[in-house]
């Protein structure tokens, strides 16, 4: 089941972003760590498939003509982007989280 996520950026509440933290400065760590995870694993994924494509001897005319590679990179294109998946997998409560303990002893 795909879920529905925004393509453009959508003005969101803070206070409704900082409530399962506490802490709006938390929220946006926790926010940026995902999409960075998930700008890395598109990235790997899209580098594995254009790999397929990859010769020796390249031309320009090969570069320019080959339909596959460019049907893959407008399809990566046209995905959401990671910022706004992290938020919105954020607001569904599908994302784990923990705060480093911070008692001194």
């Amino acid at each position: 089941m795909e879920k529905k996520i925004p393509q453009n950026t959508i003005t969101r509440d803070v206070k409704y972003l900082a409530e399962p933290t506490g802490n709006i400065y938390e929220t946006v760590v926790i926010l940026s760590k995902r999409a960075n995870q998930i700008a890395l694993a598109e990235k790997k994924e899209l580098a594995k498939k254009l790999e397929d494509f990859r010769t020796e001897h390249d031309t320009m005319e090969e570069v320019f003509e080959n339909k596959e590679q460019i049907e893959i990179s407008k399809y990566y294109e046209r995905q959401p982007k990671p910022d706004l998946v992290a938020i919105s997998e954020f607001e569904a409560g599908e994302l784990y989280y923990r705060t480093a303990n911070t008692d001194e002893a």
